[in-house]
């Protein structure tokens, strides 16, 4: 729920990261992957990789970074001192794809419940 909330910037990136950072290293990963899985059912695309180092705030230099402009994948695989760096950048990337899905396939309306969000109550989400 968390990561959609985020991808749809019904929560903001900063609480994301302190959420990420709050969790064990093994949980971290796991959210990693979870991410990386995420991207491929919101259709992310290579095309997608710079907007999302943009928007992450990561440098272009750092090895997540690096990996996605060559789409690699594997964050969840770094040293622990990556993981917050990748977490930002796969949030970023989920929600370019997703904002993109949602505007191509889901106009209309769907019965996603992960794309009607904003129609719950804080406290229920």
């Amino acid at each position: 729920m968390i990561l959609n909330e985020l991808a749809q910037g019904l929560r903001p990136v900063a609480e994301g990261v302190e959420w990420f950072e709050g969790l064990s290293e093994d949980d971290q990963r796991k959210v990693l992957h979870a991410l990386v899985l995420f991207c491929g059912q919101a259709r992310a695309c290579e095309e997608d990789a710079m907007e999302s180092i943009a928007r992450s705030g990561i440098r272009p230099t750092h090895t997540p970074a690096v990996m996605l402009a060559r789409w690699r994948f594997g964050m969840e695989a770094l040293p622990v001192y990556e993981l917050t760096k990748s977490f930002r950048l796969l949030v970023a990337l989920f929600s370019i794809a997703d904002t993109r899905r949602r505007m191509l396939h889901c106009a209309g309306g769907c019965s996603h419940a992960w794309h009607n969000l904003s129609a719950l109550p804080r406290d229920a989400i």
